[in-house]
Order: C-alpha cells, then sequence, then structure tokens
C-alpha cells in the first residue's frame, strides 16, 4: 500500500476489533514517534503506551467516549511538558556528547543559543510550544500506523484531571496533550464505509 492509498483508507475508528497489534509492528510505530521533528532536538514531552487491559479499564472512566479505549490494542498518551530547566538541557547535551562521540565543550555555542532561546519564553509560552511538538508526534504516529494498517482514533475528550491521577502525572510540570488509540476497525464500526470528506483542491491550496 503507497502512502496516499494508506492515507485514503485511514479514518477515525469508533470501535476496534479488541485485536492485539503485534510487536514489530508496534515497535515500527513507536519508533516513527521516535523519529520525529522537534525543534531544537528537545523532544518537550513524553510517552506512554497503555498495553495491559487492567490500566486500559482503569482509564474508561476518563474519556467521554469510551468505546475506543475499551477495544483498542493499545494507547498512547502523550505528556507535554509545562517547563523547560537547565537540568533538562544540560540531559540532551549530555546525550548528544555521548551518541556522537563530541566533547561537550564544543556543543557550547549551541547550547548558549538554546538557553537564550527558552529563557526568553514564560511557561505558558514554553507549554505551547511543547503542545504543537507534540502534534508533529501524534501526525507521524498517525501515519506510520497507516502505512503498517494499523487502525487509529486521536483523542482529546477526556478529565484532564483524572488520567494524570491514574497515570502518575505530575500537573506542575506536565500536561497530558493527546491521546491516540491503536488497533483494527471492527465490522460493527460503519464509519469506515462513510466517504472521506476534505476540502477541494481550489479551496485548500493557493499557489502564488
Amino acid at each position: 500500500m503507497n502512502y496516499l492509498e494508506a492515507l485514503s483508507r485511514r479514518y477515525s475508528v469508533k470501535k476496534f476489533n479488541n485485536e492485539i497489534i503485534p510487536q514489530e509492528t508496534l515497535h515500527n510505530i513507536l519508533e516513527s514517534g521516535k523519529l520525529s521533528a522537534s525543534s531544537l532536538g528537545l523532544q518537550p514531552y513524553k510517552i506512554t503506551v497503555v498495553e495491559s487491559e487492567e490500566m486500559k479499564q482503569k482509564l474508561i472512566p476518563a474519556f467521554y467516549n469510551p468505546s475506543q479505549i475499551s477495544t483498542c490494542s493499545h494507547l498512547i498518551v502523550i505528556i507535554s511538558k509545562k517547563t523547560i530547566g537547565e537540568s533538562y538541557i544540560q540531559g540532551y547535551f549530555n546525550h548528544i556528547s555521548e551518541v556522537r562521540d563530541v566533547p561537550l565543550a564544543n556543543l557550547d555555542l549551541f547550547k548558549n543559543s538554546i538557553n537564550q532561546h527558552i529563557t526568553q519564553k514564560n511557561n505558558d509560552e514554553i507549554f505551547n510550544w511543547a503542545e504543537k511538538q507534540s502534534y508533529i508526534v501524534l501526525a507521524n504516529l498517525m501515519y506510520a500506523a497507516a502505512i503498517e494498517n494499523v487502525d487509529t482514533c486521536p483523542m482529546e475528550g477526556f478529565r484532564q484531571d483524572l488520567i494524570e491521577e491514574i497515570l502518575n502525572i505530575d500537573p506542575k510540570t506536565e500536561k497530558v496533550t493527546v491521546t491516540l488509540a491503536l488497533g483494527y476497525r471492527s465490522e460493527e464500526d460503519h464509519f469506515q464505509h462513510m466517504k472521506k470528506v476534505r476540502k477541494p483542491n481550489e479551496k485548500l491550496f493557493k499557489f502564488i
């Protein structure tokens, strides 16, 4: 299946069939999130993958439309950072130094540039920026899943306080931005038979 066929087939599944995604397929999808573009390379988010049936059952009350959670194979929770501290940036550069085998001192110019950029933003601006990065990850996960013939449903309709309590997330430093259910569509989900509705090219694209 080429990428246009995969995206044409994709839709936001309302009910999955409870089939479990093979580990290799899941790994490939998650790697696409890992490899997503990220401003400054900082990846101001983390990704929780809910795979146990027990945890999915605990999370069902946190969602306004729980049918996807109760029938999906895995639930991905993308959690954005509210603050970017000096220790986080230092950890990032320690990792660069290790992976690329470059002395830390050689990275000072880049590090100072990032520090200056981050310190000019208040916490609201940091979080807004981090959320935008999280949605880039979401898009890549959905695209990779479509290529792997895995169905998805992105969801923002959940009780923030409850999902953070269940997942033990500190609301002072992090916030759940969006979730993504993964699995295989149920034959009972009639939405799969509906034609995809998108703007015509002349209303969507402008060439100048």
